[in-house]
């Protein structure tokens, strides 16, 4: 076997890697060789949430990247929510993409990574090639109202876990005391299987994991004990402040985001949600695929998969793939198209 098709062998496996970016450590890995392909996952996710996306895209022709993002995972976890904002956030991502050696790429995102998704789109559209947004479609909040204490003024009526995780105490002592049963629960909760309202049905003043369902044991259709823990070693290992410091910043971000008011990207963005996601139902106001098209005019295509919850690629494993790939493919042609003019 000559030089050359050992590295494409070792490109088409699953690699691991750990590189000072933007002054953390941030862990990501990496398969496949083509136009790159970033995908940004959420709370309480790690790059793991896209393993059974990572080989289909890379075997489609892709470089596809998934990082542990800021506090998650092995990725370093700054204990100040300040340092959550969205100056350190994109840094990330273009830290990521100067230290892989690409001007640009494709962005796919669920939950929180949506969010940093679209801010780089808006902020840095040139190292943007498109989006993918899973779930969440934009920003939800008034433009005069900080989120939190629109969160607060929901709190005083029932339960909402968003106001429970303003307290690092706490929340940071209620989920650190027993990962495994908190993921097991949550994971539960945020899927299709479980209606999330019956958590915010809850009076306020009880903890997170009180308010969450006992879930049926393991394995379920879509995840497994082995798939658990994964999840539950490396939130044992890093904790939970990181990703909920997630929240704690959305203040700060909704502060930061106001010089984005009325700026609209050119980047082709494309949307994939589920009829059953929590997300969807109570987060994003009447109409939140208008609000999307008006930050994102070129959003080409939105699909909505029936049976999942907020778990989508994980659910829905194999309709989220062919949905993602006719995307992968459509912004392809228009590479080439781009290219060729």
């Amino acid at each position: 076997m000559n030089a050359s098709s050992t590295a494409s062998n070792k490109k088409e496996r699953l690699s691991h890697h750990q590189a000072t970016i933007n002054g953390i450590s941030m862990h990501y890995v990496e398969q496949g060789e083509g136009t790159p392909i970033i995908l940004c996952h959420g709370f309480p996710h790690t790059w793991y949430s896209w393993h059974r996306q990572i080989p289909v895209f890379a075997n489609a022709g892709y470089r596809v990247i998934a990082p542990d993002m800021r506090g998650m995972g092995g990725t370093d976890a700054p204990a100040d929510f300040s340092a959550y904002g969205l100056p350190e956030i994109n840094a990330d991502l273009i830290g990521l993409l100067d230290h892989i050696g690409e001007d640009k790429a494709i962005f796919a995102g669920l939950d929180f990574g949506a969010f940093a998704m679209y801010d780089l789109a808006l902020m840095h559209p040139e190292r943007v090639i498109a989006v993918i947004g899973l779930e969440n479609p934009s920003a939800p909040h008034t433009p005069s109202t900080p989120p939190l204490s629109e969160y607060a003024e929901m709190a005083k009526e029932h339960f909402l876990h968003i106001e429970y995780f303003r307290e690092p105490d706490a929340a940071d002592r209620d989920l650190n005391a027993n990962t495994r049963d908190f993921l097991s629960k949550v994971f539960y909760a945020l899927s299709g299987d479980y209606d999330f309202g019956q958590v915010m049905a809850h009076p306020p003043g009880i903890s997170y994991r009180e308010a969450l369902p006992t879930p049926p044991p393991l394995p379920w259709s879509w995840l497994s004990e082995a798939d658990l823990d994964v999840y539950v070693a490396a939130y044992e290992a890093s904790g939970f402040t990181g990703g909920l410091n997630w929240y704690r910043s959305m203040d700060l971000k909704w502060q930061q985001r106001k010089a984005l008011e009325g700026r609209q990207s050119d980047v082709p963005a494309y949307f994939i949600g589920s009829e059953n996601d929590v997300d969807l139902e109570h987060f994003h106001g009447d109409n939140p695929i208008a609000q999307m098209r008006a930050q994102f005019p070129r959003l080409l295509e939105v699909q909505m998969i029936p049976e999942a919850g907020h778990m989508l690629q994980l659910e829905c494993t194999e309709k989220t793939n062919s949905v993602m790939l006719k995307y992968l493919a459509d912004i392809s042609r228009n590479l080439l198209v781009h290219s060729a003019t």
